[in-house]
């Protein structure tokens, strides 16, 4: 884990009216450290425990560890790009299901097409604003906070879904 790879979980007070979505935990990669504290700031505000990664291969060996309800990917990224990261989640069936948004500063009809492509749940223009990224949050994970169970574990003991490595 790079020093820039952390967990952090929540103890702020909510503001009336604001959005809460304690329990969650939110996943964001991307190599721009702006956006990841941006992001992380955002998130922790609305209760969510939050992982950041800096690249796609930072972030699919933690995804095993700490199984994120929802993860926020940058396309363009070194190493491993956004649409690979995503293809290599999609295809893990025990992370299928977990919704990816795609993060970019391009609005292109290509970017989103190819996104959908590689298994994407949603596209989310960079920069983004507190309200954009909790309400798409708060979309993709309705049946989680309506108290739905999500499939991350694979057996009636509860023990851990095997990693990505082998996908």
């Amino acid at each position: 884990m790079a020093a820039e790879d952390t967990v952090t979980e929540t103890g702020a007070t909510m503001e009336a009216g604001a959005i809460n979505l304690a329990g969650l935990k939110v996943m964001v990669i991307d190599d721009s450290n702006t956006i990841r504290r941006s992001a992380e700031i955002f998130l922790l505000q609305a209760g969510c425990t939050v992982i950041l990664a800096e690249d796609g291969f930072a972030a699919l060996s933690m995804i095993s560890d700490h199984q994120p309800d929802i993860i926020f990917c940058d396309i363009i990224m070194p190493r491993l790009d956004g649409y690979q990261t995503c293809a290599l989640i999609k295809k893990n069936p025990h992370f299928s299901a977990t919704p990816v948004v795609m993060l970019s500063s391009k609005d292109g009809l290509f970017d989103r097409a190819r996104g959908r492509m590689v298994g994407s749940d949603e596209y989310l223009t960079k920069p983004f604003t507190r309200e954009s990224l909790l309400r798409t949050v708060s979309e993709h994970t309705a049946p989680r906070l309506a108290g739905a169970t999500q499939g991350h574990v694979d057996n009636a003991a509860g023990e851990p879904s095997p990693g990505l490595a082998g996908a």
